[in-house]
């Protein structure tokens, strides 16, 4: 993605030599057919890394591979990577302005924040986990031991109860 300001606009444009193409394949890696949310998430990925009127391009295309690499297959999980890029950038922010403090309240500042944007990145790591499958988790069991005069059951149990069969 190229990006320009031209007086108060931002002009976005792709370097790929066929634009139509280079929109389809945005379209894919964000995991949408949707144009309107294609364009609304390139707008917003354009501003996250911009400081002040100063576009930083490198930051939005950065931000864009995260969101390739996630994979993204629908529209909430691209909108979790884009969140999820943008917080890994203020993490390595807040990173680098730790190792350039000056005194104990900068340390303590940036030491908070460094460590809740860590947290909350391992948060969003879990909730993709947890969406992509559907909240379910499987449980493997590798070895059961089951001495002389022991019960080993497999499956569903219920305990008394209406309609129960136990005694």
């Amino acid at each position: 993605m190229k990006l320009k300001m031209s007086g108060d606009v931002l002009e976005m444009t792709f370097t790929h030599e066929d634009p139509a193409l280079a929109h389809i394949l945005l379209m894919a890696d964000l995991g949408t057919c949707d144009p309107h949310f294609m364009e609304g998430v390139q707008s917003q990925v354009s501003v996250i890394g911009a400081h002040g009127r100063k576009i930083d391009e490198v930051s939005s295309n950065f931000l864009l591979s995260v969101v390739r690499g996630v994979q993204p297959r629908d529209e909430l999980e691209a909108m979790l990577a884009v969140q999820m890029g943008a917080i890994h950038q203020a993490t390595m922010m807040m990173a680098r302005r730790l190792n350039h403090v000056e005194n104990i309240p900068q340390q303590d500042a940036a030491e908070r924040a460094l460590n809740k944007l860590a947290r909350t990145y391992a948060t969003q790591m879990e909730a993709l986990k947890r969406y992509r499958t559907g909240g379910q988790q499987k449980v493997t069991v590798e070895h059961v031991t089951v001495n002389k005069g022991g019960q080993a059951i497999v499956g569903a149990l219920s305990h008394g109860g209406a309609g129960s069969n136990e005694k």
